[in-house]
C-alpha cells in the first residue's frame, strides 16, 4: 500500500513535504525580491542613519567583491545599486526598501588601501559603528571572492561581528569563475573555519550574480528575516 493510501490520500512521505517546504521558501524569496526596491537613504555619517523601522540585512565585504552586483542580482535590476571596477566607489551607507517588508543596507567596502588614509578610517568607522549599534539589524552578509577566499581583513571583520554578537552569513561571489572542485574545497575549508565563530551563521551561500547560482535559496533564506507579507512596518 503506497503513502498516500496509507493516510487517507493526504498525507505526504517526509521527503515530500520537505520538498514542499523548500519550494514555498523558494517562492516566498521569489515573490519578496519581485517587489518595488527603492533608494531610502545614503548615509555617510551616523548622526544620518534612518529610524529604526524594517527589519535589515546588511551587505558587508572586501572592496570590488561584488557587493552591489550581488543586490542587483537579487532584486533583478540592473542599476539599483551602483556597480564599478573600481574599488571603494560605495562610500556611504546606501538602504533599500524592499517591499515595506526589509531594507537591504549596502556597506562601503574595506581593504581597499589606495584612498586616502582619512577615507578608509572614516568608512571603517562608519561601517563598524553601525554593524555594533543597530538593533534591528538582523543578519550581515559577509561577501567573499571565491577565487580567493578569506582574508585577514575578512577574519577582522568576523571578529568583530562576533564580540558584538551581530550574526553573520558568509557569502561567496563570483563561484562561475571557480571550477567545481576547488569551489568545493573552499566551501568545506570556510565552514570549518566558521565553525570557530560564535555569530557565523553556519550556512554559506555560494552564489554568481552573473550567471545566478545560489540567487534563488539567497533571496528564500532573507525572506526569512522580513516582516511577514500581510504586517505593516512599526510607526
Amino acid at each position: 500500500m503506497g503513502d498516500h493510501e496509507a493516510h487517507g490520500g493526504e498525507g505526504l512521505s517526509p521527503a515530500a513535504e520537505a520538498e514542499d517546504q523548500a519550494a514555498a521558501r523558494l517562492e516566498a524569496g521569489r515573490r519578496l525580491f519581485a517587489q518595488e526596491c527603492r533608494f531610502v537613504a545614503g548615509i555617510a555619517s551616523l548622526a544620518g542613519l534612518p529610524p529604526a523601522g524594517l527589519p535589515e540585512v546588511a551587505f558587508a565585504g572586501r572592496s570590488n567583491v561584488g557587493k552591489s552586483s550581488l543586490v542587483n542580482a537579487l532584486t533583478g535590476r540592473n542599476t539599483l545599486a551602483r556597480t564599478s571596477n573600481t574599488p571603494g566607489r560605495t562610500q556611504q551607507l546606501n538602504f533599500f526598501d524592499l517591499g515595506g517588508r526589509l531594507m537591504l543596507v549596502d556597506l562601503p567596502g574595506y581593504g581597499f588601501a589606495k584612498a586616502p588614509k582619512d577615507e578608509v578610517r572614516r568608512w571603517g568607522d562608519l561601517v563598524r559603528g553601525y554593524l555594533r549599534g543597530r538593533p534591528i539589524l538582523r543578519r550581515t552578509c559577509l561577501l567573499v571572492d571565491a577565487r580567493h577566499g578569506l582574508k585577514e581583513t575578512d577574519r577582522e571583520m568576523m571578529r568583530m561581528l562576533d564580540a558584538a554578537a551581530v550574526g553573520y552569513q558568509v557569502v561567496l561571489t563570483k563561484c562561475d569563475k571557480v571550477k567545481p572542485g576547488p569551489l568545493g574545497s573552499l566551501t568545506a575549508a570556510t565552514a570549518a573555519e566558521l565553525a570557530r565563530h560564535t555569530a557565523a551563521h553556519p550556512d554559506i551561500a555560494v552564489t554568481s550574480a552573473q550567471d545566478g547560482t545560489g540567487i534563488a535559496d539567497l533571496r528564500a533564506a532573507l525572506a526569512d528575516l522580513a516582516l511577514p507579507a500581510a504586517q505593516e512596518c512599526p510607526s
